[in-house]
Parts: C-alpha cells; sequence; structure tokens
C-alpha cells in the first residue's frame, strides 16, 4: 500500500483513497429487536476475538439490517449488488443488482445502503453510488422491495440527489437515518490532494460535508425537503442541505443508539487520521487542519478560530485510512458497552474508546488483525460485525483464546 500527497492507493483493487433517548431510535433503522446496554463502560476494556460468519464476498464495503425484526444483514459489494445473509447463509440471488448503473473502481461503486425507518411497512430504502453517465457523479436513489421478500425492484429506483465528483477519491459514500428520522449524507472534499478547489471551507457545496435531508417530504425543484433547522438554511449563499462542513473524507459515519451521538471517521492525507463528534453547524477543519495540526503543505501557521477539533486522531505509525465503526451496544461483551469501535484499512486494527463528558476517558487497541478493513456494521441486537474487504465479514466477540487479543494503547 503506498500513500501520496494526492490521494490513497489501496493494494487490493485499488479501493478508495485516502443526548437522545432511546425511545428516539423506535422507528429507526438502527432500531434493534433486541434492547441496547446502557452501562457506561469502566476500564479495562476486555479482549475480544473475531468470529468467521460468511466469506466468498466481492470487495464487500458496507454491512447493515433493515431494522424489520427480519435478523436478515444486508451486504453492500462494490460492484454495485446488495446480498442478504439470512439464517448464517449467503443468499445466491442479490436483493439488488445494479452493476450496470455503477461506476466502480478505486473509490467508486455502490457504497452504503440505508433502510427507511417504516421499512417493514412500506418498502423503501436508499443507496449511494457513483455513475459516470454524464460525468462523474454521486447517486443517492430510493428503491422498493417487499419487506417480506428478498429482493429488491430495480425499475423502482427514484433518484433523489446528484453530486458532481470533480475526481474519482474522496467520494464519502456513507448515508444512514438519525434519530430524528432524516437522512445524513457523507460527502468527500471532491478529490485529489490538499483541496486543490477548496471544497472543504465552502459552503456553496456539498462536497466536504455532511448533510440532512427529508426523504418523506418534497420541496419545489428537489426529489426531498430541507429540515427547517439544518444550521444554515439562513445563511445567504450556503447549501441548506449542510448539517456540518470541514471535512475531507467522511467514509463511515454512525448515531449511538442509546445517546444519539454522531461519530464519524475523516480519513486524512498524509499525517493524521480523526475520529470527529459530529454537531450541527460546526467546522471541522479541513482543508486547514489536518486532525490537530495545521495541514502540511497548505499552511504552517493556520488559523484555529471556530474550528472543532477531533477527539481522537493517530499517526501515520498506526495506519493510513481510518475506517469509522459503532458504539457497542450488545449483550455478547458488557465490558464494553458504550465504547466507540473504530479500525484503519491499511494497519488491520481495531480501537476502542469511550467519549463521556466531552473528552475520551480511555482508549485501546483492541485487536490487531491482518484484514484490509472496509467498513464496520450492526444486526438487530446491536452488536458489531467487521467487514474486510478481501471478502469475509466478522462478528465480534468475548475472546475465549488467545487469538486476536488485545492490547493497551495510549490516549
Amino acid at each position: 500500500m503506498k500513500i501520496t500527497n494526492n490521494f490513497f492507493i489501496f493494494s487490493i483493487t485499488l479501493f478508495f483513497l485516502c443526548s437522545f433517548d432511546t425511545a428516539l431510535y423506535a422507528d429507526s433503522p438502527a432500531t434493534s429487536t433486541g434492547v441496547p446496554c446502557k452501562t457506561n463502560t469502566s476500564p479495562p476494556f476486555p479482549d475480544v476475538s473475531l468470529n468467521l460468519v460468511t466469506s466468498g464476498l466481492q470487495q464487500p464495503v458496507h454491512m447493515t439490517h433493515a431494522g424489520d425484526n427480519s435478523k436478515r444483514l444486508f451486504i453492500t459489494e462494490q460492484s454495485g449488488v446488495v446480498r442478504i445473509l439470512k439464517n448464517g447463509r449467503l443468499n445466491m440471488r442479490p436483493f439488488l443488482d445494479i452493476r450496470k448503473r455503477v461506476k466502480s473502481g478505486g473509490e467508486t461503486g455502490l457504497l452504503s445502503v440505508a433502510f427507511h425507518p417504516s421499512f417493514k411497512k412500506n418498502g423503501r430504502f436508499f443507496v449511494n453510488y457513483t455513475s459516470s453517465k454524464g460525468g462523474l457523479h454521486t447517486v443517492i436513489s430510493e428503491f422498493h422491495a417487499e419487506s417480506h421478500l428478498d429482493f429488491a425492484h430495480t425499475e423502482s429506483e427514484r433518484v433523489i440527489l446528484t453530486v458532481p465528483q470533480p475526481f474519482s477519491n474522496h467520494n464519502g459514500g456513507q448515508i444512514a437515518f438519525g434519530p430524528d428520522g432524516y437522512l445524513y449524507a457523507g460527502f468527500g472534499d471532491g478529490g485529489a490532494g490538499n483541496d486543490p478547489l477548496e471544497n472543504g471551507q465552502n459552503l456553496a457545496t456539498l462536497l466536504g460535508t455532511i448533510l440532512r435531508i427529508d426523504v418523506d417530504k418534497k420541496e419545489v425543484g428537489k426529489e426531498y425537503a430541507i429540515p427547517q433547522d439544518n444550521p444554515f438554511v439562513s445563511k445567504l449563499g450556503a447549501k441548506h442541505e449542510i448539517w456540518a462542513y470541514g471535512l475531507r473524507n467522511p467514509w463511515r459515519f454512525s448515531f449511538d443508539p442509546v445517546k444519539g451521538t454522531m461519530y464519524a471517521a475523516d480519513v486524512g492525507q498524509s499525517s493524521r487520521e480523526e475520529i470527529n463528534v459530529i454537531e450541527a453547524g460546526k467546522n471541522y477543519g479541513w482543508n486547514i487542519m489536518e486532525g490537530s495540526i495545521c495541514t502540511p503543505g497548505v499552511s504552517s501557521n493556520c488559523n484555529t478560530t471556530d474550528l472543532t477539533l477531533p477527539i481522537a486522531e493517530y499517526k501515520r505509525d498506526k495506519g493510513i485510512s481510518v475506517i469509522g465503526g459503532f458504539v457497542y451496544r450488545g449483550s455478547k461483551i458488557p465490558d464494553l458497552c458504550g465504547a466507540y469501535l473504530y479500525g484503519d484499512f491499511g494497519s488491520g486494527r481495531i480501537w476502542a474508546l469511550q467519549y463521556q463528558n466531552f473528552k475520551v476517558k480511555r482508549k485501546k487497541l483492541l485487536i490487531n488483525t491482518k484484514f484490509s478493513i472496509s467498513s464496520f456494521g450492526t444486526d438487530e441486537d446491536f452488536e458489531i460485525y467487521v467487514v474486510n474487504y478481501s471478502g469475509s465479514i466478522y462478528m465480534l466477540d468475548f475472546s475465549r483464546s488467545l487469538s486476536f487479543r488485545s492490547t493497551q494503547d495510549k490516549l
């Protein structure tokens, strides 16, 4: 794996460069049929292991569930396919196959899927993919599926939003419904190195942001509505869809199903990988800053006024492409309850941290794997899974052996 100042080149087929109450989740796709643990973790974090769930996948980049009490897991393959893992076995027939519509390779492809909070009733779900028709762009679309069936209607596509991509890297790619029922989407700065188009600090573009839209309503000229409490709806010249900005490539983000806190991992350029707690209207610094430092090669003495720093970061000796995960709310590993897990594509490391009272109380390297971690996922019981881009899915469990034992890591 090689790092350049312009973009990340992954060794495996050039992958990608690089407080709410639980009741608020009653209709959320993050809702599980189980009950989330609520006890705060206390040191030490436990040793954990990874159990193989399935293999034979083709470049998986995302995993989620539908919140419909079916216990199905939906795995996104980069080429344009969503597959179902049901009763421990992969269905032969894809849930969705839109390979003919998807531009795939490097950072492009079908990058995530999100199920409507009322999917069990309305069959609506949404995808984020890149298309090259008419110029490279990101597409967020809606599809329909009968909730009791294991396949979707490909002809039902309704394009919600398109965003032109000036370069092939830094596409972001995550979509997810929040505890408020709105759809959130992450976009990178548009690509290349050092943000040459200065999108990160430009509120007039959706690039370099996390946006928030209402897919249950429509405004004139749009296939969605803009929530009136979005932070920039009254700012002249700003895109009203923006929830937060100043991001380089927020590949994966998630919401804590108990507290509602939004965590996002922002892929760094050449020095720092970072974890952010995302809040409305905040500026997360790119390209003025990379992590907690002034961006090398851009500004040696930067002005950090009104910029929000990451809650955690690491240097290149520990990894080269951060992958955001989830707050653990399962039942298999009680001592991990409330900890946020994240990893790194290049090094295969997985960490846990506890964020409380606006600071990280503790952090630990849980597992040092050999995987190319492309994503994390959860099931309806809040257990966490690790997506290995090489083609397999693993489930996090309490360690019963010396394999994959965790080690201490400094804050």
